[in-house]
């Protein structure tokens, strides 16, 4: 069940109201400060569901397969996002040459974008006909969607600069002739935890490290809400997840027959098409969405369009 906060929020400043509050200083302090901390949380919750987001797409078993999947569902997501009238700037691609994403990071502008397609993370499945097999035989493939939160400078999550370690390389983005003579791309790796962001996008080094550490702060308060989540429905949450058989989130087949499945909520859709084409995600996103977002949220995109 989840955790209603402003209740609870409600319930200790009620004590804090009672006249003998202050006789215990020590219990006085500790609900003083778990005042502060819901106050916080609730605010943080409401403030980064309504923001933009960021997804990275990580191709994971099934070779050229997996990275055409990415592809695929890179696609979709983009489709998804057109179809709201929100936006897209790519962050960092590492692309293969059949066109396929070994990984894909993308920044996506809109209001409520974070608290919409947050659940969408996880290990999706695709099962098909491979066109990379000589033979056209059955193959099933694996890619991780991650979706985390658009930070700012001022967003309270702390990294201490001795846990980071900073790498720059040759840059593939919009630098012009300048990512030719200078390392410009960065890659910040978060030691104690192995999270790491990796910018090209920006023309500079300083840019490049800037938007890499916003992005890693992304990923931490991530990282922090799924353990306080797990921790609360007294669950072990897995340091790292295999993107492979038996973690999928959602099933996308393509042959013997057609379907797709969220695994989740149970929610099937017969319509590949609709789905991966039309990036009518919908009725998929909204049967896991269990927070204060309405329904109405998601079909805002079609007053748009018929505005």
């Amino acid at each position: 069940m989840e955790r209603n906060l402003k209740k609870e929020l409600e319930i200790l400043e009620k004590e804090m109201l009672k006249a003998d509050f202050w006789q215990d200083k020590k219990r006085a302090q500790a609900v003083i400060k778990e005042i502060e901390l819901k106050k916080d949380e609730i605010e943080g919750k409401e403030k980064y569901d309504r923001g933009g987001a960021v997804m990275t797409i990580f191709s994971g078993a099934g070779g050229l397969d997996a990275e055409d999947f990415s592809r695929i569902l890179f696609q979709m997501y983009k489709k998804f996002i057109e179809n709201r009238s929100w936006q897209t700037r790519l962050l960092h691609k590492n692309e293969n040459e059949h066109k396929g994403f070994r990984n894909i990071t993308f920044e996506i502008i809109g209001a409520n974008a974070y608290g919409i397609l947050k659940n969408e993370s996880g290990v999706h499945r695709l099962v098909r006909l491979s066109p990379f097999n000589a033979n056209q035989k059955r193959h099933t493939s694996f890619s991780m969607v991650e979706v985390i939160p658009k930070f700012k400078k001022t967003d309270r999550v702390e990294i201490k600069e001795e846990d980071l370690k900073i790498e720059f390389s040759r840059s593939s983005g919009p630098g012009g002739q300048n990512v030719n003579k200078r390392d410009t791309a960065a890659r910040i790796t978060h030691l104690p935890t192995n999270i790491s962001a990796h910018i090209d996008s920006e023309r500079t080094q300083a840019q490049n490290k800037e938007k890499a550490l916003e992005i890693l702060r992304g990923k931490l308060y991530k990282k922090q809400e799924e353990e306080r989540l797990a921790k609360e429905a007294g669950k072990k949450i897995s340091k790292t997840m295999s993107i492979e058989w038996g973690n999928q989130i959602r099933s996308y087949v393509f042959h013997p027959y057609q379907m797709v499945k969220d695994h989740r909520s149970g929610v099937e859709m017969r319509d590949i098409d609709k789905v991966i084409k039309g990036g009518e995600l919908e009725e998929l996103i909204y049967k896991k969405r269990s927070d204060h977002l309405k329904k109405s949220d998601l079909n805002c995109s079609k007053a748009k369009q018929s505005a």
